[in-house]
């Protein structure tokens, strides 16, 4: 197999072994003093907190979930959780508290790691949690139980659970996607050499770390380089270039919401940065930013990067690269035939599973199953079209799912959330072009008969209460149909076109 004798807990002892003085994490708050931890020291806190995990009682398998902006407990905890062979439930650190209950219940976790700020989200919607640490004394008080050692080095078992990341697709519950050790090794070292990392590389990290791009496509691809990660709290358009002067940036990784903010900023003189990974690849703002840019695609399922510009081959404005390393890409129309150059069609990808493609949707067999066509490729949901020159270029969703500041947003989760509201008969959620976000969810409602005026300020109220706040529609239209054509069917298309006129 893939990585035999290698996994997570492993490579960390080699990179503090090879690598111990080196940095590997900054950490840039936005207020108060930074700290750095070497390899060698980042090594030794994750056995202090693996070891506090093991007094508390956790074994190979339990799952704990890490809720958290991002912070440098965050990803010790991560790497304690490998260390003990455990799995990290890595969860949204802006989801609600119904939500943070349905990823409790889902995972089974036997107990959580979060931030004082998020206590009393714990206290309301975390009553199946056998017990709860929260940064700052209570956490620096679990790594003081391991009295100085960690539990004992497993033997490495690349195929071991490492992690589980929540996606939100087609059906109204976030799936957790089940990654790994393999995998985490697998997105480390595809993105390393993706993106032509070094030793030497400062990569700046911003994007939230409970997801792929900020997890696999950026600090794991720099710890398989044995680089440097700087991490914020969250992105700053105002904090992003001071971090990167000071801490001698070389590498970052975007979303269309945070180079569209920043192309409207001026660009300091004498920043290092190089290379930076984005949506697609727009010739006018890598001008601007005077770093070299590629676009890129890829979703939790993937691991890491399943289309990707090349840093040394032409790039197509506006796309999104080429086939990566590793896997295969399928361009299909609705029939299943491969479309050729200039056409548009349903994308899959084929890998290993649980290596280059993730491992299962966990306790979900039936959505494992579905998500993959007979011949064993992955149905990503997306079209996108297929250019002369082999460039790809994304073109739609499939799936209904709306992208908000880089946030995948399902629809029906949305709508699941809406029709629980007294007085709604119907909903459609849909997506809504923005110039910031790139897209935000609009809430179509048919009213049932006698239903009071203020439906659509409950509809909203409710949202707030009970979804992520980049969840929440911004705008809940009350309508007297959402269905149309001969059938009656609800047409998001018909909806989206209203929105545009």
């Amino acid at each position: 197999m893939r990585y035999a004798g290698l996994d997570v807990p492993a490579l960390l002892a080699a990179r503090a072994r090879e690598r111990g003085a080196h940095a590997f994490l900054v950490w840039a708050p936005f207020e108060g003093a930074g700290y750095t931890w070497s390899y060698a020291q980042f090594a030794q806190e994750v056995a202090l907190v693996a070891g506090g995990l093991a007094a508390r009682g956790v074994k190979p398998g339990d799952r704990v979930i890490v809720h958290m902006e991002n912070c440098p407990e965050l990803l010790l905890a991560w790497f304690a959780c490998t260390h003990l062979g455990a799995i990290c439930v890595n969860t949204n650190a802006a989801s609600a508290g119904p939500e943070l209950e349905y990823f409790a219940q889902m995972t089974g976790a036997v107990g959580a790691i979060t931030q004082p700020q998020f206590e009393s989200l714990f206290a309301a919607h975390g009553s199946g949690l056998g017990w709860l640490v929260s940064t700052g004394p209570q956490f620096d008080s679990m790594k003081s139980a391991s009295r100085g050692t960690g539990p004992a080095a497993r033997a490495p078992d690349p195929a071991a659970p490492a992690t589980i990341l929540f996606t939100s697709g087609t059906t109204s519950r976030p799936k957790g996607v089940l990654w790994t050790h393999a995998n985490a090794l697998w997105g480390g070292q595809m993105g390393a050499l993706q993106l032509g990392l070094r030793p030497t590389d400062v990569y700046q990290v911003f994007l939230p770390l409970c997801h792929v791009v900020g997890l696999s496509w950026s600090v794991l691809a720099a710890f398989w380089a044995g680089a440097t990660v700087v991490l914020q709290p969250r992105f700053s358009a105002s904090r992003l270039w001071p971090v990167a002067l000071e801490h001698g940036s070389t590498v970052a990784s975007h979303v269309q919401f945070t180079t569209s903010v920043l192309a409207q900023q001026p660009v300091p003189p004498g920043h290092r940065f190089r290379l930076w990974g984005t949506s697609a690849w727009i010739p006018e703002q890598e001008a601007h930013f005077r770093a070299r840019m590629i676009g890129w695609w890829g979703m939790t399922e993937v691991v890491t990067q399943g289309i990707v510009g090349d840093l040394y081959a032409p790039q197509r404005p506006r796309s999104i690269g080429r086939p990566s390393t590793g896997i295969e890409v399928r361009i299909v129309d609705d029939a299943g035939e491969q479309v050729a150059p200039g056409g548009t069609g349903n994308l899959l990808v084929k890998g290993v599973r649980g290596v280059s493609l993730f491992a299962e949707y966990f306790g979900n067999a039936q959505a494992t199953a579905e998500a993959f066509d007979a011949d064993g490729c992955f149905r990503t949901g997306d079209r996108v079209t297929l250019h002369e020159d082999g460039c790809i270029q994304f073109a739609d969703r499939l799936k209904d799912m709306i992208k908000v500041g880089g946030e995948g947003v399902s629809g029906a989760e949305i709508e699941r959330t809406v029709m629980a509201v007294p007085g709604v008969k119907e909903t459609a959620v849909v997506a809504k072009t923005d110039a910031v976000y790139g897209e935000v969810a609009i809430a179509f409602v048919v009213l049932k008969e006698g239903a009071p005026p203020d439906v659509a300020e409950k509809v909203l109220a409710h949202c707030r209460a009970s979804l992520a706040k980049f969840k929440v529609p911004r705008e809940v239209i009350v309508t007297d149909s959402i269905r149309g054509g001969t059938l009656g069917k609800i047409s998001k298309a018909e909806l989206r076109g209203r929105l545009a006129r």
